[in-house]
Parts: C-alpha cells; sequence; structure tokens
C-alpha cells in the first residue's frame, strides 16, 4: 500500500503544482483587459484606489474570487476559471494581502 501511495502522489504532484494560481499571469491578464484602468475610472483615483478603500467588500479569498469571477461574468470578458484564479492571485498579492485557503 505505501508504495502505491507514493506511486498515485509522484504522478498527480505536478498537476497540483500547475493548478496553484500565478499571480505574474493574473498581472498579465489585467493588463490584457484593461481591468486596473476600468476600476481608475468608477473610483477617479491613483492606480489601486479601488482595491484599497475602506469600505471594500472583499475581505477574503472566496470574495475575491467571486468578485473578479462577477466582473468576468458582467464584462463577458471570456476568462477561463483558472484565469480568474491567476487574477485574483495578482489583486491578493498586491492589494489585499488576504490568506489563501
Amino acid at each position: 500500500m505505501p508504495i502505491r501511495a507514493a506511486v498515485l502522489l509522484a504522478l498527480f504532484a505536478p498537476l497540483a503544482a500547475a493548478a496553484a494560481p500565478n499571480a505574474d499571469e493574473g498581472r498579465k491578464l489585467v493588463d490584457k483587459h484593461k481591468c486596473e484602468t476600468c476600476h481608475q475610472q468608477k473610483v477617479y483615483g491613483t492606480l489601486g484606489t479601488i482595491y484599497l478603500r475602506k469600505d471594500r467588500k472583499v475581505t477574503s479569498w472566496e470574495k475575491l474570487k467571486a468578485q473578479v469571477a462577477a466582473c468576468n461574468t458582467t464584462l463577458n470578458t471570456g476568462l477561463f476559471p483558472d484565469e480568474e484564479e491567476q487574477i485574483a492571485a495578482f489583486l491578493n498579492a498586491a492589494y489585499y494581502k488576504l490568506p489563501v485557503k
């Protein structure tokens, strides 16, 4: 049994690593889709202001992912779920600093 578990772990470990959201790729997607430009126009402040405001709605990793998904749906940007996670990872690293589960 331990050998079987080790073999399964060796086979699936690369998939788990690949599934982790990549903040650098998220930054590229934010730039490509002009996410921050749109948000900047909404608050008329400097870049990133909307993410740092005191009354922000995003207070957890799950809420951040949900907000990115809502923007994707509302604006019909055509992002895949993994791309939404990459954007969330970038926003979290750059602004929110939320614990990721």
